[in-house]
């Protein structure tokens, strides 16, 4: 007895002496995010890991305003063709390496060198980019590029550690090694990512999560239930049809924002085999399903009325739509009349999209409208890092995706439909467009921009890579013990300031 009673006390000493249990958030993702490497990802979730992973070198604001981040400060010459920046001087990435202007020319050199990477497209402006000083990088362009900043502002302004880089290759994605406010511990595919405070992060003191746990839970019903039931704190995209629930649900609240993006549908123009097909041959086919469907009953059925029904890589809010081509009507018997002057009586064509809820049902939706008009379509349904793989693998007739958006317009379009753009998947390929695109970066004037989008756009409303079905809005679900966070335009999930409620 004696002996028991011993160790029950000293159990209770030991147990009395642990500090409080570390606070973990623990964040419902609606996908799986893809490799971990900036320079070779592309997927939406993929951008919220890294929001807590890896700092870039500049940031947005909730205006969608551009801020300094890992750069204090930055300038361009009179003529545009250098961009100088100034860099922090207490900042280091997570294995001790240190940030400066060295590691930046490096950064930048990777994203347009590495045979993986997709940001070359991004950075195509780019001639070189050299260290001017210890904390000073220079970036000398071939032309006027008033869309680098943006780019700067996402993955391809993403700073990752040169040492961990040169010794993983393109193998880095598997232990990625960043300078954000939480350090990479482990992945476990389709279950989780952890990450946990990096204690030497220059601005740690407003980090008060200790641990951060990424559970990519494509049903929106299940992630919903799991933080009903306490197992998760914050959920992203949960479905509009719950938004009901979770206001009559006590201990939640709801964030939402109106997103920079667009939903739609990539058509393979010349992707491979599968290219070969009506679908993917003639352009009349794609207006006519295009026209087929009822984008305004989408978002309404779909989604309760929070999204915006669109036809162009910007929403109708923003200052670059074309107000010259409004969202169009759906006419049945003028998409059967393109199809009859294409040809065809009724076309067969396979459309894959992500298995969640909310994309599964908007595709039945269209999948019936469609064939009102002469479309027999199959529906592929697949896990979101796999469809974005078939996408780049060219084996696919018609893929649904979204892109979350960028605050420069050039970040909507460029990479997705020029030739050698970096998400090109249709593998479309229109030099007029590529001409006009170009020239856009190389203006700053907004008007004289707009008017070259504009032209652009006319050309691609009729050539139709990308059929743009719509704008969502980011809806984010969390416990009332989640205090500070803010929901910003671009989805991310910023942790700076927010803490956990006991």
């Amino acid at each position: 007895m004696t002996r028991h009673l011993l160790t029950a006390t000293a159990l209770a000493a030991l147990l009395t002496a642990l500090p409080a249990a570390a606070q973990e958030m623990r964040i419902g993702l609606g996908d799986d995010a893809d490799i971990l490497d900036p320079d070779q990802s592309r997927t939406f979730v993929g951008r919220i890991v890294y929001a807590g992973l890896c700092d870039k070198l500049v940031d947005l604001d909730a205006d969608a305003q551009i801020i300094p981040m890992l750069a204090t400060d930055w300038t361009y010459s009179d003529d545009g063709l250098q961009l100088v920046m100034n860099l922090r001087d207490d900042v280091v990435f997570h294995d001790g390496t240190a940030f400066d202007a060295d590691a930046v020319v490096a950064n930048i050199t990777r994203s347009m060198t590495l045979p993986e990477s997709r940001r070359k497209s991004e950075l195509s402006s780019v001639a070189s980019v050299e260290a001017t000083g210890p904390l000073q990088v220079t970036f000398t362009l071939t032309a006027p590029d008033a869309s680098l900043i943006a780019q700067l502002s996402d993955r391809a302004g993403m700073m990752i550690s040169p040492t961990a880089a040169k010794a993983a290759g393109a193998d880095f994605g598997q232990n990625p090694v960043c300078s954000g406010p939480f350090k990479f511990v482990e992945r476990i595919q389709q279950d989780r990512i952890v990450l946990e405070k990096f204690e030497d992060y220059y601005d740690a003191d407003r980090i008060k999560i200790e641990r951060v746990t990424y559970r990519p839970i494509p049903d929106t019903t299940v992630r919903l239930a799991n933080l009903q039931s306490g197992e998760l704190d914050m959920v992203e995209r949960i479905a509009a049809t719950d938004v009901g629930t979770v206001n009559q649900t006590d201990g939640l609240s709801l964030q939402e924002v109106v997103g920079l993006g667009y939903m739609a549908i990539y058509a393979n123009i010349g992707n491979g085999d599968r290219a070969l097909t009506p679908m993917g041959e003639d352009a009349r086919v794609r207006q006519a399903f295009s026209l087929a469907i009822d984008r305004e009953a989408l978002n309404q059925v779909v989604f309760d009325g929070t999204a915006r029904a669109g036809n162009q890589p910007f929403p109708p809010t923003s200052q670059w739509y074309n107000q010259d081509l409004p969202v169009p009507a759906r006419d049945v018997e003028a998409a059967k009349a393109l199809l009859a002057e294409a040809g065809q009586e009724r076309v067969a064509v396979e459309i894959q999209h992500a298995n969640n809820p909310v994309v599964t049902q908007m595709m039945q939706v269209v999948q019936a409208m469609v064939a009102e008009a002469g479309f027999d379509v199959t529906l592929r349904a697949t896990e979101f890092a796999t469809l974005l793989s078939e996408q780049t693998a060219g084996n696919f007739q018609l893929s649904r995706s979204d892109w979350s958006g960028r605050p420069d317009p050039d970040g909507n379009l460029h990479q997705f439909v020029t030739c050698e753009g970096g998400i090109n998947d249709p593998k479309y390929c229109n030099p007029e467009v590529d001409r006009l695109l170009n020239e856009a970066r190389a203006v700053t004037d907004p008007a004289a921009r707009k008017a070259l989008y504009d032209e652009a756009g006319v050309i691609l409303n009729q050539d139709l890579p990308v059929i743009y079905l719509g704008h969502q809005t980011y809806i984010f679900a969390l416990d009332d013990k989640v205090q500070g966070f803010k929901a910003l335009p671009d989805g991310m999930i910023r942790l700076q300031d927010v803490t956990l409620a006991e």
